[in-house]
């Protein structure tokens, strides 16, 4: 894809942001998926880690190269006209200029970034360590001149059985992370309890993302909480398994 078309598909899903409250982008994984939520309409994509390891039989976490993903993600870009965001887990190692470099030159116009780096035994990066990457994605990213859109995800509230007790460390990743330059913050794991999404989007001025299962939650319920973007991480896939195990499980021997 050309840089021109490239930074147009940025600039479109920076203004879709601002205009759909919450912005909904289904989570794909391959070619088939891509195409079907476009015709269903939904106006921009993101292709999830999980999901596309999955379907390429390989581990998520960081059990792909980065080269592995680009390849990848390559034609799925391609097949569709919306802009597309890519799951990047920790960065794969790679310095924040040549992650951009290689998001982009596929075609991807967003990132998601998370501060559990499984490639160096699953440790969490500091908050200023998470900040610092992402603030050098944004400064890779300008330089490019590209508005690449950075979702960036802490995974805290997964590192505890109590939630709650961390609400106040997780906010203040959220700060430096918005501080940093990130568009969007995702605080994986909280997405069935209102209190604390209520207390994060409060906390933070810029989109929250909150991940959603495409049959079991209500999108109604995410905007009265203040949500502003939603993706499925891996339940859409989960959800259609289920789907494809009832469908085929009378015609099985």
């Amino acid at each position: 894809m050309n840089t021109r078309a490239t930074v147009e598909r940025a600039q479109r899903i920076k203004q879709l942001h601002a205009e759909h409250k919450p912005l909904v982008l289904p989570t794909v994984w391959d070619v088939w998926s891509a195409r079907t939520a476009a015709a269903a309409g939904f106006p921009a994509l993101t292709i999830g880690s999980h999901p596309l390891a999955d379907s390429r039989g390989a581990a998520d976490h960081e059990g792909q190269t980065f080269e592995e993903v680009l390849a990848a993600v390559r034609p799925i870009i391609a097949t569709v006209d919306v802009p597309v965001s890519v799951d990047l887990e920790a960065g794969y190692g790679q310095q924040p200029a040549d992650l951009i470099a290689g998001l982009t030159e596929v075609g991807g116009v967003g990132l998601n970034v998370e501060d559990t780096v499984h490639s160096d035994g699953a440790r969490m990066r500091t908050t200023q360590e998470h900040a610092h990457y992402v603030a050098a994605l944004r400064a890779a990213a300008d330089d490019a001149g590209i508005p690449v859109w950075i979702n960036a995800r802490t995974d805290l509230f997964l590192h505890t059985e109590d939630a709650p007790t961390v609400l106040d460390e997780a906010i203040e990743r959220l700060h430096a992370l918005e501080q940093a330059g990130a568009d969007s913050v995702y605080p994986v794991g909280i997405q069935d309890d209102d209190d604390l999404l209520a207390a994060v989007t409060d906390a933070v001025t810029i989109p929250v993302n909150s991940t959603a299962h495409p049959a079991k939650h209500d999108l109604d319920r995410f905007r009265r909480l203040g949500v502003r973007r939603i993706t499925y991480g891996p339940l859409l896939q989960s959800a259609l398994t289920d789907a494809m195990r009832d469908m085929l499980g009378p015609w099985a021997p």
